[in-house]
């Protein structure tokens, strides 16, 4: 029996014996989950005060939430399997729900009125970027022996932004727990550091604050950590990195559809097998990507309506709830997580998604200078 027939018989094993579902079993999940969110908000708010007016305090400000969820949510998954209750309490930990509940509500922070400044710069820059980073991180990940749904996740990641964009590639092409959690632990990794290495080697090549944005908020995989960087650089700088990733957070339900037909017709489609039919490709099709696309025109036509200064404070807790619900869906990732398939995969998407990085922010640099020549948000 090959490595991954005997990962599936264990699981398989392991769900056959867990209990039929005790509704005390899955309020105590819930619990869990809830708690490990709520240390999570706690350190989020706390680690950057602990860390003020030391050595540490920019790492302790640049540290986002999926660190701290992910984290907890392993060392929850060690406890409670040392502690024999974790299979019992694994109905509670509803990854796929939290996940896209939270991209449902991500949409309502892209407000396409708010692009309309840069849009045409914006939008060529986003296909620029994601046709090529997507094409060569595809291309190496197939190079160095990468399976194709670790392969898309890294793609999607790299080429669009980030952990938000892993997520909804793993919905489209049903890819393991484990790898969206690998995913997302290497956009963080790499991530972090771009926040303080980008604004310098923005100064350090003279660029205009609007060249700096865009190249900033082209090839930084995290909006927090664009707008960080973005801030770093200046407030011009910050307005055009937001107006870039926010494009390229609005292109993430085509590259979903498009991953979902992809796999479908080409990668998962057996040899002399009909085509699928367009009923077949619907029930494959990421739906939450409408309720996406939905919140963001809601959120766009509401803005509209009211005003951007009194819509903000709506925004705002519609903005929390979304990231409450991604926290939720971070600390599931680590209560859920297996480390099997991960030793499989070793050091080579590392070295996929470094490659991936370097291309992205040598792209971004030419297509930021170019496309953001002229513009200006004076």
């Amino acid at each position: 029996m090959s490595g991954g027939e005997q990962e599936t018989a264990h699981e398989a094993d392991e769900e056959a014996a867990e209990p039929a579902g005790s509704a005390w079993w899955v309020v105590g999940g819930l619990a869990v989950v809830l708690g490990l969110a709520g240390l999570t908000r706690y350190l989020e708010s706390a680690v950057p005060e602990w860390t003020e007016g030391t050595g540490l305090a920019n790492l302790g400000d640049s540290i986002e939430f999926p660190v701290y969820a992910i984290i907890l949510g392993l060392l929850g998954n060690l406890v409670l399997t040392v502690t024999g209750v974790r299979a019992r309490l694994a109905p509670a930990f509803r990854t796929e729900f939290f996940i896209k509940t939270g991209l449902v509500l991500l949409g309502a922070s892209v407000n396409l009125s708010v692009i309309v400044t840069a849009a045409g710069p914006a939008i060529g820059q986003a296909i620029i970027l994601i046709t090529v980073v997507f094409a060569f991180t595809w291309w190496l990940g197939g190079k160095v022996g990468l399976g194709d749904k670790l392969r898309a996740l890294l793609a999607s990641a790299a080429a669009i932004c980030g952990v938000s964009a892993a997520i909804a590639a793993a919905g489209a092409v049903q890819a393991k727990k484990e790898q969206l959690a690998y995913t997302a632990s290497l956009v963080i990794l790499f991530a972090l550091p771009s926040i303080f290495i980008m604004p310098a080697l923005a100064s350090a090549f003279g660029l205009t604050p609007e060249v700096a944005g865009a190249w900033i908020g082209g090839n930084i995989d995290t909006t927090a950590a664009v707008t960080a960087a973005g801030a770093l650089v200046g407030e011009e700088a910050l307005q055009i990195a937001a107006i870039v990733k926010t494009t390229q957070n609005a292109l993430i339900g085509l590259v979903a559809v498009a991953l979902a037909a992809f796999f479908a017709l080409r990668i998962e489609r057996k040899p002399g097998s009909a085509r699928p039919t367009a009923r077949q490709l619907w029930q494959r099709f990421p739906k939450f990507v409408l309720g996406f696309i939905a919140a963001s025109i809601i959120a766009t036509i509401y803005l509209g309506a009211v005003g951007e200064q009194a819509g903000e404070p709506v925004i705002d807790v519609v903005n929390d709830l979304r990231t409450w619900f991604l926290i939720l869906a971070f600390v599931s990732i680590g209560l859920e997580f297996r480390a099997a398939s991960l030793k499989e995969a070793g050091w080579r998407p590392i070295g996929v998604f470094g490659a991936a990085t370097v291309v992205n922010v040598v792209v971004a640099l030419g297509t930021a200078s170019l496309l953001f020549a002229t513009v200006s948000v004076q």
